[in-house]
Protein backbone atom coordinates (compact mmCIF):
# COMPACT_ATOMS: atom_id res chain seq x y z
CA UNK A 1 0.00 0.00 0.00
CA UNK A 2 3.08 2.51 0.84
CA UNK A 3 4.33 4.30 -2.20
CA UNK A 4 8.07 3.91 -2.73
CA UNK A 5 9.04 7.93 -3.73
CA UNK A 6 6.45 10.86 -2.91
CA UNK A 7 4.83 12.15 -5.69
CA UNK A 8 5.73 15.54 -7.09
CA UNK A 9 4.63 17.99 -4.45
CA UNK A 10 2.52 20.03 -6.56
CA UNK A 11 0.17 17.55 -6.25
CA UNK A 12 -0.50 18.60 -2.82
CA UNK A 13 -0.19 22.39 -2.96
CA UNK A 14 -2.65 25.32 -4.61
CA UNK A 15 -2.29 28.75 -5.10
CA UNK A 16 -4.34 31.13 -3.05
CA UNK A 17 -2.32 34.04 -5.26
CA UNK A 18 -1.13 33.21 -8.28
CA UNK A 19 1.43 35.79 -8.39
CA UNK A 20 4.92 35.13 -10.12
CA UNK A 21 7.84 35.03 -8.01
CA UNK A 22 10.12 37.29 -8.57
CA UNK A 23 12.96 36.41 -5.75
CA UNK A 24 13.12 37.02 -2.06
CA UNK A 25 13.18 34.58 0.71
CA UNK A 26 10.46 32.22 1.31
CA UNK A 27 8.07 32.19 4.74
CA UNK A 28 5.53 29.45 5.25
CA UNK A 29 2.92 30.55 7.69
CA UNK A 30 2.62 27.93 10.08
CA UNK A 31 -0.51 27.68 11.51
CA UNK A 32 -2.67 24.07 11.46
CA UNK A 33 0.05 21.82 11.50
CA UNK A 34 2.91 22.93 14.41
CA UNK A 35 5.68 20.48 13.72
CA UNK A 36 9.41 20.46 11.87
CA UNK A 37 9.17 16.87 10.60
CA UNK A 38 6.91 14.76 8.35
CA UNK A 39 5.28 18.53 7.45
CA UNK A 40 4.52 18.53 3.70
CA UNK A 41 4.35 22.65 3.76
CA UNK A 42 7.78 23.00 5.53
CA UNK A 43 9.02 20.37 2.52
CA UNK A 44 7.36 22.58 0.00
CA UNK A 45 9.29 25.48 0.98
CA UNK A 46 12.25 24.20 1.44
CA UNK A 47 12.23 22.75 -1.82
CA UNK A 48 11.23 26.07 -3.40
CA UNK A 49 14.22 27.91 -1.03
CA UNK A 50 16.64 25.24 -2.42
CA UNK A 51 15.83 25.63 -5.76
CA UNK A 52 15.58 29.42 -5.68
CA UNK A 53 19.01 29.23 -3.77
CA UNK A 54 16.91 31.89 -1.23
CA UNK A 55 16.41 31.43 2.72
CA UNK A 56 13.79 30.16 4.59
CA UNK A 57 11.85 31.44 7.90
CA UNK A 58 8.68 30.22 9.75
CA UNK A 59 6.53 32.15 11.20
CA UNK A 60 3.45 31.31 13.63
CA UNK A 61 0.84 34.03 13.82
CA UNK A 62 -0.37 34.08 17.47
CA UNK A 63 -4.05 35.57 17.36
CA UNK A 64 -5.20 36.83 21.24
CA UNK A 65 -8.58 35.07 20.90
CA UNK A 66 -9.46 31.83 18.86
CA UNK A 67 -13.25 30.01 19.01
CA UNK A 68 -13.82 29.91 22.83
CA UNK A 69 -10.00 28.24 23.18
CA UNK A 70 -8.71 28.49 26.88
CA UNK A 71 -5.46 28.41 28.87
CA UNK A 72 -5.79 24.69 28.32
CA UNK A 73 -5.21 24.86 24.63
CA UNK A 74 -3.24 27.81 24.13
CA UNK A 75 -0.63 26.34 26.63
CA UNK A 76 -0.32 23.00 25.09
CA UNK A 77 0.25 24.67 21.85
CA UNK A 78 2.95 27.36 23.03
CA UNK A 79 4.54 24.33 24.33
CA UNK A 80 4.91 22.64 21.07
CA UNK A 81 5.96 25.27 19.47
CA UNK A 82 8.96 26.35 21.76
CA UNK A 83 10.01 22.80 20.56
CA UNK A 84 9.64 23.79 16.96
CA UNK A 85 11.61 26.66 17.41
CA UNK A 86 14.67 25.04 19.04
CA UNK A 87 14.51 22.11 16.38
CA UNK A 88 13.73 24.75 13.00
CA UNK A 89 17.09 26.61 14.57
CA UNK A 90 19.45 23.99 14.74
CA UNK A 91 18.68 23.43 10.93
CA UNK A 92 18.89 27.02 10.16
CA UNK A 93 15.70 28.13 9.46
CA UNK A 94 14.15 31.08 10.87
CA UNK A 95 11.56 31.35 13.18
CA UNK A 96 9.35 33.84 14.58
CA UNK A 97 6.02 34.70 16.47
CA UNK A 98 3.62 37.21 15.34
CA UNK A 99 1.35 38.53 17.65
CA UNK A 100 -2.16 39.89 16.27
CA UNK A 101 -4.18 39.02 13.22
CA UNK A 102 -2.65 37.48 10.16
CA UNK A 103 -3.76 40.56 7.90
CA UNK A 104 -2.65 42.84 9.76
CA UNK A 105 0.93 41.65 11.15
CA UNK A 106 1.81 39.38 8.02
CA UNK A 107 2.10 42.44 5.72
CA UNK A 108 4.81 44.42 7.48
CA UNK A 109 6.77 41.14 8.19
CA UNK A 110 6.87 40.08 5.20
CA UNK A 111 8.00 43.40 3.49
CA UNK A 112 10.66 43.73 6.18
CA UNK A 113 12.11 40.02 5.01
CA UNK A 114 12.11 41.24 1.48
CA UNK A 115 9.90 37.99 1.42
CA UNK A 116 9.00 36.82 -2.60
CA UNK A 117 6.94 33.67 -1.44
CA UNK A 118 4.41 33.04 1.27
CA UNK A 119 3.30 29.17 1.72
CA UNK A 120 0.97 28.15 4.33
CA UNK A 121 -0.66 24.52 5.46
CA UNK A 122 -4.44 23.54 4.72
CA UNK A 123 -7.38 24.66 7.14
CA UNK A 124 -10.83 23.94 6.03
CA UNK A 125 -11.92 25.87 8.95
CA UNK A 126 -13.87 29.67 7.99
CA UNK A 127 -12.15 31.51 10.33
CA UNK A 128 -8.67 30.45 8.72
CA UNK A 129 -10.16 30.33 5.43
CA UNK A 130 -11.09 34.20 6.22
CA UNK A 131 -7.62 35.13 7.79
CA UNK A 132 -6.33 33.62 4.18
CA UNK A 133 -8.68 35.62 2.12
CA UNK A 134 -7.96 38.87 3.78
CA UNK A 135 -3.79 38.38 4.10
CA UNK A 136 -3.64 37.46 -0.09
CA UNK A 137 -5.43 40.88 -0.50
CA UNK A 138 -3.24 42.60 1.56
CA UNK A 139 0.12 41.12 0.09
CA UNK A 140 1.56 41.10 -3.62
CA UNK A 141 3.69 37.97 -3.98
CA UNK A 142 3.26 34.86 -4.72
CA UNK A 143 0.47 32.39 -1.90
CA UNK A 144 0.87 28.75 -2.15
CA UNK A 145 -1.24 26.05 0.33
CA UNK A 146 0.16 22.46 1.10
CA UNK A 147 -2.18 20.29 2.71
CA UNK A 148 -0.27 18.42 5.57
CA UNK A 149 -3.00 17.35 7.62
CA UNK A 150 -4.42 14.77 5.28
CA UNK A 151 -3.15 11.41 3.97
CA UNK A 152 -5.09 12.79 0.36
CA UNK A 153 -4.89 16.42 -0.02
CA UNK A 154 -8.36 17.60 0.76
CA UNK A 155 -9.73 19.68 -2.47
CA UNK A 156 -8.33 16.29 -4.61
CA UNK A 157 -10.39 13.99 -2.32
CA UNK A 158 -14.21 15.23 -3.64
CA UNK A 159 -14.82 18.35 -4.83
CA UNK A 160 -18.68 18.13 -3.42
CA UNK A 161 -19.26 17.42 0.39
CA UNK A 162 -19.89 13.06 0.48
CA UNK A 163 -23.03 12.20 2.78
CA UNK A 164 -21.88 8.66 3.70
CA UNK A 165 -18.73 7.18 4.99
CA UNK A 166 -18.87 4.25 2.50
CA UNK A 167 -19.34 6.35 -0.04
CA UNK A 168 -15.97 8.33 1.06
CA UNK A 169 -13.95 5.32 1.65
CA UNK A 170 -14.99 3.83 -1.94
CA UNK A 171 -13.63 7.23 -3.40
CA UNK A 172 -10.53 7.56 -1.27
CA UNK A 173 -9.17 4.20 -1.11
CA UNK A 174 -7.37 4.69 -4.62
CA UNK A 175 -5.98 7.83 -3.57
CA UNK A 176 -4.90 6.79 -0.34
CA UNK A 177 -3.12 4.08 -2.30
CA UNK A 178 -1.16 7.02 -4.59
CA UNK A 179 -0.45 9.62 -1.44
CA UNK A 180 0.70 7.42 1.62
CA UNK A 181 3.96 7.31 0.99
CA UNK A 182 7.00 8.25 2.96
CA UNK A 183 7.99 11.75 4.31
CA UNK A 184 11.82 12.96 3.14
CA UNK A 185 14.03 13.78 6.26
CA UNK A 186 13.81 17.07 7.73
CA UNK A 187 17.47 18.77 6.08
CA UNK A 188 18.36 22.63 6.47
CA UNK A 189 18.16 24.59 3.79
CA UNK A 190 21.32 25.19 1.68
CA UNK A 191 20.89 29.36 2.46
CA UNK A 192 20.07 29.33 6.25
CA UNK A 193 18.29 32.30 7.78
CA UNK A 194 20.78 35.67 7.80
CA UNK A 195 18.95 37.25 10.81
CA UNK A 196 20.25 36.83 14.13
CA UNK A 197 17.73 34.58 16.12
CA UNK A 198 16.40 36.09 19.52
CA UNK A 199 15.04 33.97 21.43
CA UNK A 200 11.24 33.87 22.20
CA UNK A 201 10.20 35.05 25.64
CA UNK A 202 6.92 32.20 25.68
CA UNK A 203 6.74 33.31 29.17
CA UNK A 204 5.72 36.80 28.40
CA UNK A 205 4.00 35.68 25.21
CA UNK A 206 1.80 33.39 27.42
CA UNK A 207 1.48 36.04 29.97
CA UNK A 208 -0.29 38.77 27.11
CA UNK A 209 -2.83 36.52 26.10
CA UNK A 210 -6.43 37.46 25.91
CA UNK A 211 -8.06 34.39 27.05
CA UNK A 212 -10.12 32.43 30.11
CA UNK A 213 -7.34 31.23 32.59
CA UNK A 214 -10.27 28.97 34.78
CA UNK A 215 -10.00 25.93 32.80
CA UNK A 216 -6.85 24.87 33.61
CA UNK A 217 -3.81 23.18 31.31
CA UNK A 218 -3.83 19.29 31.98
CA UNK A 219 -0.97 17.15 33.09
CA UNK A 220 -2.18 13.59 31.77
CA UNK A 221 -0.38 14.48 28.18
CA UNK A 222 2.76 16.16 27.34
CA UNK A 223 2.56 18.80 24.23
CA UNK A 224 5.36 18.69 21.45
CA UNK A 225 6.69 16.61 18.59
CA UNK A 226 8.85 14.18 20.55
CA UNK A 227 5.74 13.54 23.18
CA UNK A 228 3.99 13.23 20.22
CA UNK A 229 6.32 10.23 18.32
CA UNK A 230 6.30 9.18 21.95
CA UNK A 231 2.87 8.15 22.54
CA UNK A 232 2.12 6.99 18.82
CA UNK A 233 5.47 4.35 19.49
CA UNK A 234 3.86 3.56 22.78
CA UNK A 235 0.06 2.94 21.20
CA UNK A 236 1.24 0.75 18.50
CA UNK A 237 2.98 -1.39 20.87
CA UNK A 238 0.76 -1.40 23.47
CA UNK A 239 -2.76 -1.21 22.27
CA UNK A 240 -2.96 -1.54 18.39
CA UNK A 241 -2.83 -5.26 18.70
CA UNK A 242 -5.99 -5.32 20.97
CA UNK A 243 -7.84 -2.29 19.01
CA UNK A 244 -10.82 -2.57 18.96
CA UNK A 245 -12.12 -4.16 21.47
CA UNK A 246 -10.01 -1.96 24.30
CA UNK A 247 -11.17 1.09 22.40
CA UNK A 248 -15.10 0.68 22.89
CA UNK A 249 -15.08 0.02 26.73
CA UNK A 250 -14.32 3.52 28.63
CA UNK A 251 -12.42 1.61 31.62
CA UNK A 252 -10.37 -0.29 29.63
CA UNK A 253 -7.79 3.05 28.32
CA UNK A 254 -7.76 1.18 24.86
CA UNK A 255 -7.74 4.42 22.47
CA UNK A 256 -4.86 6.11 21.08
CA UNK A 257 -4.97 9.24 22.82
CA UNK A 258 -3.36 11.07 20.01
CA UNK A 259 -6.30 13.24 18.95
CA UNK A 260 -4.61 16.37 20.53
CA UNK A 261 -1.16 15.92 19.12
CA UNK A 262 -3.53 15.73 15.58
CA UNK A 263 -5.53 18.84 15.85
CA UNK A 264 -2.45 20.89 17.13
CA UNK A 265 -0.55 19.11 13.95
CA UNK A 266 2.33 17.90 16.50
CA UNK A 267 1.89 14.79 15.14
CA UNK A 268 1.34 13.72 11.39
CA UNK A 269 -1.73 11.02 10.74
CA UNK A 270 0.18 9.86 7.86
CA UNK A 271 3.48 9.20 9.88
CA UNK A 272 1.08 7.32 11.81
CA UNK A 273 -0.22 5.45 9.13
CA UNK A 274 2.80 4.73 7.64
CA UNK A 275 4.10 2.78 10.97
CA UNK A 276 0.43 1.34 11.79
CA UNK A 277 0.81 -0.79 8.41
CA UNK A 278 4.70 -2.01 9.92
CA UNK A 279 3.45 -2.98 13.16
CA UNK A 280 2.79 -5.86 14.88
CA UNK A 281 -0.71 -6.48 15.03
CA UNK A 282 -3.74 -8.12 13.33
CA UNK A 283 -4.57 -7.54 10.15
CA UNK A 284 -8.39 -6.32 11.75
CA UNK A 285 -6.98 -3.86 14.09
CA UNK A 286 -4.72 -2.42 11.67
CA UNK A 287 -8.24 -1.94 9.76
CA UNK A 288 -10.44 -0.29 12.00
CA UNK A 289 -7.50 1.59 13.44
CA UNK A 290 -6.49 3.48 9.98
CA UNK A 291 -10.75 3.85 8.94
CA UNK A 292 -10.59 6.09 12.27
CA UNK A 293 -7.61 7.72 11.32
CA UNK A 294 -8.23 8.20 7.77
CA UNK A 295 -11.68 7.55 6.32
CA UNK A 296 -13.45 9.31 9.99
CA UNK A 297 -11.02 12.16 10.45
CA UNK A 298 -10.60 13.53 6.46
CA UNK A 299 -14.38 12.82 5.51
CA UNK A 300 -14.61 16.04 8.53
CA UNK A 301 -12.61 17.76 6.54
CA UNK A 302 -14.45 17.47 2.93
CA UNK A 303 -17.68 18.10 5.45
CA UNK A 304 -16.35 21.90 6.59
CA UNK A 305 -14.87 22.34 3.37
CA UNK A 306 -18.07 21.89 0.92
CA UNK A 307 -20.45 23.00 4.45
CA UNK A 308 -20.39 26.80 4.75
CA UNK A 309 -23.22 26.10 7.29
CA UNK A 310 -20.76 23.19 9.19
CA UNK A 311 -21.35 24.93 12.45
CA UNK A 312 -25.56 25.61 12.02
CA UNK A 313 -28.79 22.64 12.25
CA UNK A 314 -28.81 23.47 8.04
CA UNK A 315 -25.83 21.12 7.96
CA UNK A 316 -27.50 18.11 9.55
CA UNK A 317 -28.95 15.44 6.64
CA UNK A 318 -32.39 16.43 5.33
CA UNK A 319 -33.60 13.42 7.09
CA UNK A 320 -32.11 14.36 10.19
CA UNK A 321 -33.82 17.99 9.90
CA UNK A 322 -37.25 16.76 8.59
CA UNK A 323 -37.27 14.58 11.43
CA UNK A 324 -36.05 16.84 14.11
CA UNK A 325 -38.38 19.54 12.57
CA UNK A 326 -41.14 17.33 13.41
CA UNK A 327 -40.70 16.70 16.75
CA UNK A 328 -39.84 20.66 18.06
CA UNK A 329 -43.10 20.93 19.84
CA UNK A 330 -42.75 17.74 22.00
CA UNK A 331 -42.64 17.78 25.22
CA UNK A 332 -38.78 17.23 26.81
CA UNK A 333 -39.05 15.35 30.04
CA UNK A 334 -35.74 17.25 30.88
CA UNK A 335 -34.40 20.61 29.95
CA UNK A 336 -31.46 21.91 31.40
CA UNK A 337 -29.75 25.62 30.78
CA UNK A 338 -25.72 26.01 29.59
CA UNK A 339 -24.84 26.41 33.47
CA UNK A 340 -26.55 22.85 34.14
CA UNK A 341 -24.45 21.27 31.40
CA UNK A 342 -21.01 23.14 31.63
CA UNK A 343 -21.54 21.68 35.65
CA UNK A 344 -22.55 18.45 35.43
CA UNK A 345 -25.81 19.10 36.83
CA UNK A 346 -28.54 16.68 34.93
CA UNK A 347 -30.55 13.57 36.64
CA UNK A 348 -28.05 11.79 33.77
CA UNK A 349 -25.36 10.04 36.16
CA UNK A 350 -23.27 8.90 33.23
CA UNK A 351 -24.09 11.91 31.21
CA UNK A 352 -22.75 13.93 34.42
CA UNK A 353 -19.35 12.02 34.45
CA UNK A 354 -18.79 12.39 30.73
CA UNK A 355 -18.63 16.31 30.97
CA UNK A 356 -16.92 16.55 34.32
CA UNK A 357 -13.86 14.27 32.43
CA UNK A 358 -14.19 16.79 29.84
CA UNK A 359 -14.00 19.45 32.45
CA UNK A 360 -11.41 17.92 34.55
CA UNK A 361 -8.57 16.41 31.60
CA UNK A 362 -10.05 18.39 28.15
CA UNK A 363 -11.30 14.86 27.04
CA UNK A 364 -14.40 12.07 26.95
CA UNK A 365 -13.88 9.09 25.89
CA UNK A 366 -14.94 8.12 22.29
CA UNK A 367 -17.79 5.57 22.81
CA UNK A 368 -19.46 8.20 24.78
CA UNK A 369 -18.96 11.40 22.65
CA UNK A 370 -22.12 10.23 20.72
CA UNK A 371 -24.13 9.66 24.27
CA UNK A 372 -23.16 13.14 25.49
CA UNK A 373 -24.14 15.21 22.20
CA UNK A 374 -27.25 12.90 21.59
CA UNK A 375 -28.47 13.97 25.41
CA UNK A 376 -27.75 17.39 24.97
CA UNK A 377 -30.48 17.28 22.02
CA UNK A 378 -33.00 15.82 23.86
CA UNK A 379 -32.31 17.81 26.74
CA UNK A 380 -32.73 21.32 25.23
CA UNK A 381 -35.52 23.43 23.70
CA UNK A 382 -34.40 23.23 20.45
CA UNK A 383 -31.70 21.82 17.64
CA UNK A 384 -30.10 25.29 17.60
CA UNK A 385 -29.67 25.27 21.45
CA UNK A 386 -28.37 22.30 21.52
CA UNK A 387 -25.43 23.12 19.10
CA UNK A 388 -24.73 26.10 20.84
CA UNK A 389 -24.47 24.27 23.95
CA UNK A 390 -22.39 21.12 22.39
CA UNK A 391 -20.00 23.66 20.56
CA UNK A 392 -19.11 25.90 23.26
CA UNK A 393 -18.92 22.91 25.86
CA UNK A 394 -16.61 21.29 23.53
CA UNK A 395 -14.39 24.25 22.48
CA UNK A 396 -14.41 25.78 25.96
CA UNK A 397 -12.97 22.46 27.75
CA UNK A 398 -11.35 19.88 25.03
CA UNK A 399 -8.00 20.09 24.09
CA UNK A 400 -9.16 18.98 20.31
CA UNK A 401 -12.43 21.59 19.90
CA UNK A 402 -12.64 23.86 17.60
CA UNK A 403 -11.68 21.34 15.04
CA UNK A 404 -13.32 19.09 11.76
CA UNK A 405 -13.62 16.14 13.74
CA UNK A 406 -15.19 18.37 16.45
CA UNK A 407 -18.10 19.32 14.74
CA UNK A 408 -19.05 16.29 12.98
CA UNK A 409 -18.25 14.62 15.93
CA UNK A 410 -21.11 16.67 17.91
CA UNK A 411 -23.33 16.21 14.81
CA UNK A 412 -22.64 12.10 15.16
CA UNK A 413 -25.57 11.42 12.49
CA UNK A 414 -24.73 13.68 9.85
CA UNK A 415 -23.18 10.02 8.12
CA UNK A 416 -25.30 7.87 9.51
CA UNK A 417 -28.85 6.54 8.56
CA UNK A 418 -32.17 7.46 9.54
CA UNK A 419 -33.77 5.31 12.81
CA UNK A 420 -36.63 4.56 14.22
CA UNK A 421 -38.36 7.80 15.26
CA UNK A 422 -38.47 8.66 18.92
CA UNK A 423 -39.58 11.84 20.49
CA UNK A 424 -37.79 15.17 20.36
CA UNK A 425 -35.07 13.68 18.77
CA UNK A 426 -36.81 12.24 15.72
CA UNK A 427 -34.89 9.76 13.84
CA UNK A 428 -31.55 10.56 15.38
CA UNK A 429 -30.41 7.06 16.85
CA UNK A 430 -31.29 7.32 20.11
CA UNK A 431 -28.46 6.06 22.91
CA UNK A 432 -29.80 4.99 26.05
CA UNK A 433 -28.44 4.85 29.92
CA UNK A 434 -29.88 1.11 30.22
CA UNK A 435 -27.62 0.43 26.87
CA UNK A 436 -25.03 2.01 27.96
CA UNK A 437 -24.93 -0.22 31.15
CA UNK A 438 -25.28 -2.96 29.19
CA UNK A 439 -22.37 -2.18 27.23
CA UNK A 440 -19.51 -1.37 30.11
CA UNK A 441 -19.77 -0.54 33.85
CA UNK A 442 -21.19 2.80 34.58
CA UNK A 443 -20.49 3.11 37.86
CA UNK A 444 -16.90 2.16 38.10
CA UNK A 445 -16.35 4.53 35.03
CA UNK A 446 -18.59 7.21 37.22
CA UNK A 447 -16.19 6.77 40.25
CA UNK A 448 -12.97 6.70 38.17
CA UNK A 449 -14.52 10.59 37.35
CA UNK A 450 -14.65 11.65 40.86
CA UNK A 451 -11.10 10.66 41.03
CA UNK A 452 -9.15 12.60 38.37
Amino acid sequence: MITKEPLPLERRERKVKDHPYKGGPVVYWMCRDQRAHDNWAMIHSIQFANESGVPLCVAFCLVPQYLGACIRQYGFMLKGLAEVEAELIDHGIGFVVLEGYPEVVFPSFLHMTGAGLLVTDFDPLLKKREWKRKLAGEITIPFHEVDAHNVVPCWLASKRRIITYSTFKEKLAPLVHEFLCDFPPLKSPDAPWPIAHKSIDWKGITGRLNVDRAVKEVDWILPGEKAARASMEEFLRTRLPSYPELASDPMASGESDLSPYFHFGQLSSQRVALEVELADAPLEAKSDFLGQLIIKKEISDNFCLHTPEYETFGAFPKWARDSIDAHRSDEREHLYNLEQFEKGQTHDPLWNATQMELVKIGKTHGSLRKYWAQKILEWTNSPEEALSIAMYLNNRYSLDGRDPSGYTGIAYGLFGHPWASNDVIGKVRNRTYTGERLRFDIHAYEEMVKKL
